[in-house]
């Protein structure tokens, strides 16, 4: 608990896991460029920590590296890693600003789940896969770029992010999964791509302000709950390939409308 800041000296080329876990003090942390890999649960609970900057030798970043880093406002992925993986900053919430580079394929699970400073995020098109709750209330996010990569949005990826107004999903994707965008509040539209064939149970559920969305012609399930309470929403167009809508998908106003090319 004493340890104010460190500088890792050139010599070092990794960092093991848990190396400085729960140095609740560290706020600052010299990375040299010799360093290769952050290993697992390497800066959890360091609360202090205000700033790291992770130089671009570094390829491999561990599962919850940076979890509960709860003064940690911004941080740098370097362009040679391929991977966010696990929990890697759960819990970061005074996080405001996160640069996600062309070099990483995949967000893993809760990856930033709770990061409630969290304003703006852009997946570039290199990412194929984003986690369930990979970016679960994240309450200040107000604007998301989902890049072509991607090929399905999972559960509760987006659930509860609160102040979000607008998302639109790429022809990449063929999946939303259950509760994907749950308790999005301030949500107004949603566009979703072409390629999606399935809209999970819950997906668009209480999200009360919800005026316009487009469902591409490639739906062909509409799960359970999946626009319930939506109070907002007045019309939808049902697409001609649709051969299931569940229960309850479109409880909501009593001032809506459907249309649909069957």
């Amino acid at each position: 608990d004493r340890l104010l800041s460190v500088t890792i000296p050139n010599s070092v080329t990794s960092i093991g896991g848990r190396a400085f876990f729960n140095c609740n003090n560290l706020s600052s942390v010299t990375i040299p460029n010799s360093v290769t890999s952050i290993g697992v649960q390497t800066f959890t609970y360091c609360r202090a920590l205000l700033s790291v900057t992770i130089p671009n030798s570094v390829t491999s970043i561990g599962n919850y590296a940076f979890e509960q880093c709860n003064a940690l406002v911004s941080v740098t992925i370097p362009n040679r890693v391929t991977s966010i993986g696990t929990q890697v900053f759960d819990n970061c919430n005074a996080l405001q600003s996160v640069t996600i580079p062309d070099s990483v394929t995949s967000i893993g699970e809760n990856a930033f789940r709770y990061c409630y400073a969290l304003q703006s995020v852009s997946i570039p098109d290199s990412v194929t896969s984003i986690g369930r709750s990979a970016f679960y209330r994240c309450e200040g996010l107000v604007s998301v770029t989902i890049g072509n990569g991607v090929t399905s949005i999972e559960e509760s990826t987006f659930g509860h992010c609160i102040n979000l107004p607008s998302v639109t999903i790429g022809d990449s994707v063929t999946s939303i999964g259950y509760s994907a965008f749950h308790g999005c509040f301030a949500l107004q539209s949603a566009t979703i791509g072409d390629s999606v064939t399935s809209i999970g149970y819950d997906a668009f559920r209480s999200c009360y302000v919800l005026q316009s969305v487009t469902i591409g012609d490639s739906v062909t399930h509409i799960d359970d709950g999946a626009f319930e309470w939506c109070y907002a929403l007045q019309s939808v167009y049902i697409p001609s390939n649709i051969i299931t809508i569940g229960s309850a998908a479109f409880v909501s106003s009593v001032t809506l409308t459907f249309s649909s090319a069957l």
